[in-house]
């Protein structure tokens, strides 16, 4: 909404003021801002309420003369001052309550404190809004007799005309709010899905994909869809389809599984996992690396797909995608990695990985403090799982420092803990002298 500036009032505030314009004036001349055009006169037949047409069109910009300098909302009951400032009346009674005899916009103290009803400025204000109201709800009356008909034509039409019914429908949904409720009404859920199958074609796919994404799915429709031939084909146009396509494919996918411990087991099929470490590692496209690391993190929260997940190479795979990334797909790729750190198989390939550690070492203190935490944990369990390895590595990696500075942090408890608690694990193989010249302590922290 326009913030009020009463040090440039507009020249339409001053013809406003001075009460010398008729609608029509107002609108030719632009002062209601927008370039109305003409001002319909539909809303004459049937009363409009101004306080509901104000709350639908709130996110809409509107004319700065329409805003109450006091509640920077727009006015339904505009009283103007002495001193030819116009105010909301419910407020400016409140200002006089609070023991306020003065102008709020000029401060100029009132020789007059009456309110004079500014029927002009009111009568704009309800034909601005009124004509706003009416052209959006006209529009949306278009779009959804729009829906329908696209509806309605997916039940006839095959091949490259059923693309483009759906290539439609999904523009309107994304759009429009209330295609997607027109869509849900009307049937159009249980039509559309029922266009995926085993002989459905790609482009059909990913189109239904597409829509689909954008729907609200009830509890039938999400079991539909989980049906392993459904499944079979979302998984085959992730790892086929368009960068867009792929994204759809994984947010619908994440739809169905979440909150569904079924849908987890029987949807992460080893394809799945491929086509997702695919699109995290295309960094060009980060919306992708986003969705793909939030199903990941769905998935690998159940135990029995970790060890399929270690098997297609993920842990090498997510160890070099981390340099680079935001704080919020850092922490999705460290939480996976320490759910993978618990089995003896993730716990393995982390190990052999050559830039674990270092990497791992590198986060902790630099990003979140949930990067820290997952970091901890990914690194005392390599470490308790290979001591003699690892722990040489890691303080090679400079991790007996950052450790120290885990600890001096204000960081929560359990954290600090478990920073002494590996920092002692990887002292064990050292003298104390050869272990704080490898950590390169200065004589203060020694």
């Amino acid at each position: 909404m326009p913030m009020y500036q009463p040090s440039t009032r507009r020249e339409a505030d001053m013809k406003l003021d001075s009460h010398v314009l008729d609608l029509e004036t107002a609108v030719k001349d632009d002062i209601l801002g927008g370039g109305c055009g003409v001002i319909s006169t539909a809303f004459a037949l049937e009363k409009l309420d101004l306080k509901i047409m104000i709350e639908e069109l709130e996110s809409m910009d509107m004319p700065t003369v329409f805003i109450c300098p006091i509640s920077l909302e727009p006015m339904q009951d505009p009283v103007t001052l002495c001193t030819g400032q116009t105010y909301e009346r419910s407020n400016i009674l409140k200002w006089f309550s609070l023991g306020h005899y003065t102008c709020p916009t000029t401060m100029q103290e009132l020789w007059d404190d009456s309110v004079t009803p500014n029927k002009t400025l009111q009568q704009l204000i309800y034909s601005w809004f009124s004509q706003k109201y009416l052209t959006m709800k006209k529009r949306s009356e278009d779009v959804q007799g729009r829906v329908k008909e696209v509806l309605e034509n997916l039940k006839k039409v095959k091949g490259q005309a059923r693309v483009q019914a759906l290539k439609e429908l999904r523009q309107v949904v994304q759009a429009h709010g209330t295609a997607k409720k027109t869509v849900v009404e009307n049937g159009g859920i249980g039509l559309i899905s029922s266009l995926l199958g085993p002989f459905t074609t790609h482009a059909v796919g990913s189109e239904v994909i597409g829509v689909l994404v954008n729907l609200n799915l009830d509890l039938n429709s999400m079991s539909d869809l989980l049906q392993p031939a459904k499944i079979s084909l979302m998984v085959d146009i992730l790892n086929e389809g368009s960068i867009e396509t792929k994204i759809n494919c994984t947010r619908l996918i994440g739809m169905l599984m979440e909150g569904n411990d079924f849908a987890s087991a029987n949807v992460a099929s080893l394809s799945l996992l491929v086509g997702l470490l695919r699109l995290v590692k295309d960094k060009k496209h980060r919306n992708g690396v986003l969705a793909g690391l939030s199903l990941l993190k769905t998935i690998c929260s159940r135990e029995s797909v970790r060890n399929s997940f270690v098997n297609v190479g993920a842990v090498p795979q997510l160890v070099e995608l981390m340099p680079g990334l935001n704080n919020e797909c850092l922490e999705s790729v460290l939480y996976i990695l320490e759910l993978l750190s618990s089995i003896p198989e993730g716990r393995l390939a982390l190990k052999d990985c050559p830039n674990t550690i270092p990497n791992v070492v590198k986060l902790l203190m630099k990003a979140s403090e949930n990067c820290t935490q997952f970091a901890l944990s990914i690194l005392w369990a390599i470490c308790k799982f290979a001591p003699e390895e690892c722990a040489s590595l890691a303080v090679d990696a400079g991790l007996a420092a950052k450790l120290l500075l885990v600890i001096q942090s204000g960081y929560n408890p359990v954290l600090k803990q478990r920073s002494a608690e590996l920092l002692k694990l990887c002292s064990l193989n050292y003298t104390a002298t050869i272990f704080i010249s490898k950590c390169k302590l200065t004589r203060t922290i020694q």
